[in-house]
């Protein structure tokens, strides 16, 4: 099967992307952390901040704030203890999961976090994010701020960073599962984290870039990873200073290529733990991967800003409202993802211009593939389906965020299409009164990005639900990310064919009730 073929059942018709008669060993599950055995360790203090509001840039950090910081993003802050239905009336049984502030599929949490540290109060060189113990594992001692700089293709002075973060993904931790299908969940996965990362620096006083492209190689050798069990996909440089450190200026090299600075840094080989006894052969993941690879910073792209066309047909013009404030530490303990717990009450119309204003306008973020002020409103772009909502007919529609409006696609009730395109049976959309969908190119920008371009779509739309999801949650609603959909069904629905684009992941948000469960926090 071509990669093209592949990407396009992956995303259509999951079935013929999956290997037949696949079958989930549970009991040769991997660790949903990374440990590794032998290494240094620097603890880092649970004496965490209890309430995160937005802060004014910092004039200098220390270790402390970086280890506070790296909890909020990434580290294990609950146990929790579900209770689910058996064969018998009598008994249930318990589910136990180790649970973050930022979602996964399954909750296994395919992603792992690296940091590059060259400071005072730490030895300078390249670090492990331990989860479980909540701690640095040093993995490459030693200043790497030229070499960084270089598999950045020298668009960030490294030197002056106080950190820069390295989000991977290793395969194998969701493939056991999910199968083929965990390629798009691991892109997904991987913008949700980069979406915290990025919601989590404002709130620490940071200033951070996301850079999608980098020598590819070279970055995993400097981290010791193996390119066929794990890759990193996006590296986030932190600052205190914004404009020095993340302006757009003409590289100095154009032949920065992965064979010369490969040979700059010896490799090294780690002993780590990872449960799983069998490991399964995933062949369209590593190749993808290794099309995916960027080997020289002359193929480094941008994409152009598409131009708008001016809607002919008439808008729903929703209520002016403002950016909200919000405890990002106490919204991200609140946020919860029902399936059958939603319920149906009637939203209103203000809540809904909040929720799809809010969640667009934070989405302004520097890459390195925009200008440098970022993109809006224009990658990814949101959809919805509507119902019971304050003065809205219902019906699908198309949100427009430089007119702050609705465009109508298809009026009417969706939600027995919606519910009848469901795979799983653990969502009522009948009880939902928003269906967004995050919509993306068909194409994934194959044209500039080759491959690459499908993983950064889907990381993008992830980091667009996470907006979404924390907005949500300050609101006092709820929402499930959803890849159990029919895509053809969802695309119909928009009209979405004629416009070479597609739904990328589906989000029910709404009112819900509480879940009986047993959880704790682990922080102070």
């Amino acid at each position: 099967m071509s990669l093209q073929s592949f990407l396009h059942n992956l995303h259509f018709d999951v079935e013929r992307a999956n290997q037949s008669n696949w079958e989930v060993d549970w009991d040769d599950a991997p660790l949903t952390y990374k440990l590794y055995k032998g290494l240094p360790i620097i603890p880092l203090s649970l004496n965490v901040p209890l309430t995160l509001e937005e802060q004014d840039i910092k004039k200098q950090t220390n270790l402390q704030e970086i280890g506070h910081f790296l909890w909020y993003v990434y580290g294990i802050t609950q146990i929790c203890q579900t209770a689910i239905p058996s064969g018998s009336i009598e008994t249930v049984d318990l589910m136990q999961s180790n649970r973050r502030f930022v979602p996964s599929g399954g909750a296994l949490y395919p992603n792992e976090l690296y940091v590059y540290l060259n400071r005072e109060d730490v030895p300078s060189g390249v670090y492990h994010y331990d989860v479980a113990r909540h701690c640095l594992v040093l993995l490459r001692k030693g200043n790497f701020d030229l070499f960084i700089s270089r598999a950045l293709g020298n668009r960030c002075d490294v030197s002056n960073c106080i950190g820069t973060v390295f989000v991977s993904t290793m395969f194998w931790k969701n493939f056991f599962k999910y199968n083929n299908f965990s390629y798009r969940l691991q892109g997904l996965d991987a913008g949700v984290l980069n979406g915290q990362i990025l919601e989590m620096a404002k709130r620490f006083g940071f200033q951070t870039k996301v850079y999608f492209q980098f020598i590819d190689r070279a970055i995993n050798k400097l981290l010791g990873l193996s390119d066929e069990e794990e890759s990193v996909y996006s590296i986030i440089p932190i600052s205190l200073e914004d404009a020095y450190l993340f302006s757009y200026e003409e590289p100095t090299d154009l032949t920065i290529n992965a064979t010369e600075l490969c040979k700059e840094i010896p490799a090294v080989q780690h002993k780590k733990i990872s449960k799983s006894k069998k490991i399964r052969e995933y062949p369209m993941l590593i190749k993808l991967n290794k099309e995916s690879r960027i080997d020289s910073s002359q193929l480094f792209r941008q994409l152009k800003e598409k131009e708008r066309i001016d809607p002919t047909e008439q808008l729903i013009m929703l209520p002016k409202v403002s950016r909200i404030s919000y405890d990002l530490a106490l919204i991200s303990k609140k946020r919860f993802s029902p399936d059958i717990d939603f319920v149906a009450y009637k939203v209103s119309q203000v809540k809904l211009a909040t929720l799809l204003y809010e969640a667009t306008a934070s989405f302004t973020y520097r890459n390195d593939l925009d200008e440098p002020q970022g993109s809006i409103g224009g990658r990814p772009s949101l959809f919805c389906c509507l119902y019971n909502i304050e003065d809205i007919p219902d019906g699908a529609y198309e949100y427009d965020y430089n007119t702050h409006s609705l465009r109508p696609a298809q009026l009417g009730d969706h939600r027995l299409q919606l519910q009848s395109g469901t795979s799983g049976t653990n969502v009522n959309l009948f009880q939902v009164p928003i269906c967004l969908h995050v919509v993306g190119d068909k194409d994934y920008h194959k044209s500039a990005l080759e491959y690459r371009g499908y993983r950064i779509q889907q990381m993008e739309a992830g980091m667009m639900v996470q907006r979404l999801l924390l907005t949500a949650s300050a609101l006092g609603l709820g929402g499930h990310p959803l890849l159990g959909y029919n895509v053809k069904l969802c695309d119909e629905i928009y009209q979405l064919d004629s416009a070479q684009k597609t739904c990328l992941i589906q989000i029910p948000i709404g009112y819900y009730r509480d879940r009986p469960c047993i959880q704790g926090g682990l922080h102070s």
